[in-house]
This record gives structure tokens, C-alpha cells and sequence, in this order.
């Protein structure tokens, strides 16, 4: 019997593999009940690209007193600042990997933001 995380690594697997195969460096979440964190890692899955969480300080200051990462204004703002610094890195195109996360709320709210900031994927 597969408990909880192990039924998403399952689910993340296959768009590993996907992903893979198409030779672009990939933007990565993870999602926890206080936080949400994104990475563009390379294409060749050796090094981290660019990194954006709610676990700044930055971002924590930004999201006011509470400094709540768990919803969906701090995943737009991630996604905002993810973009950001892809670009700054020189990366335009990435591949969106949910890492088994259902494409809903906060996963959605984050890729959406990161469209709007200029991402290609």
C-alpha cells in the first residue's frame, strides 16, 4: 500500500521522463501546508538554476505580518519572482513540472504568474 507521498513521486515519474526527452531545463514545485518553493534546475538536472520560496525572509517580509505562504497570493508572487530570475539566468523556455501535485490552487496560481511574468512553458 503506497501512502500519500509516495502515490505524487509516483505520479511525478512520467513527466520526469517527459521532460527528459525534450532537452529544456524544467520549473519544478513543491508545496507544503506553510510554504510553496519552485526552482528552475538545467536541463541536464546537475545544477539549480534559480530558486524562489515563501521561506525568504524577503518574501516572508513582503506577505506582511502574518508571513502565510500557504495560499494562493503568495504562489502568484513566487511565480512572479521565479520568472524574474529565469530570465535573469538567460532562460527563457522551461518545461512545467508539477512533481505529482494536482494542477489546481496554488500549483496553478504559481505556473499562471510565471506565464504572465514572461516563462515560456
Amino acid at each position: 500500500m503506497l501512502n500519500k507521498k509516495d502515490q505524487r513521486i509516483r505520479r511525478s515519474r512520467q513527466t520526469r521522463v517527459r521532460i527528459a526527452i525534450q532537452r529544456v531545463a524544467r520549473l519544478t514545485v513543491f508545496r507544503t501546508n506553510l510554504h510553496i518553493y519552485a526552482s528552475v534546475i538545467s536541463d541536464d538536472g546537475a545544477r539549480v538554476l534559480a530558486s524562489a520560496s515563501t521561506a525568504e525572509s524577503s518574501v516572508r517580509k513582503e506577505l506582511g505580518v502574518s508571513g502565510k505562504g500557504g495560499n494562493v497570493a503568495a504562489a502568484t508572487l513566487i511565480g512572479k519572482r521565479i520568472a524574474e530570475k529565469a530570465k535573469a539566468a538567460g532562460i527563457e523556455k522551461v518545461a512545467f513540472d508539477r512533481a505529482g501535485f494536482a494542477y489546481h490552487g496554488r500549483v496553478k496560481a504559481l505556473a499562471d504568474a510565471a506565464r504572465e511574468a514572461g516563462l515560456q512553458f
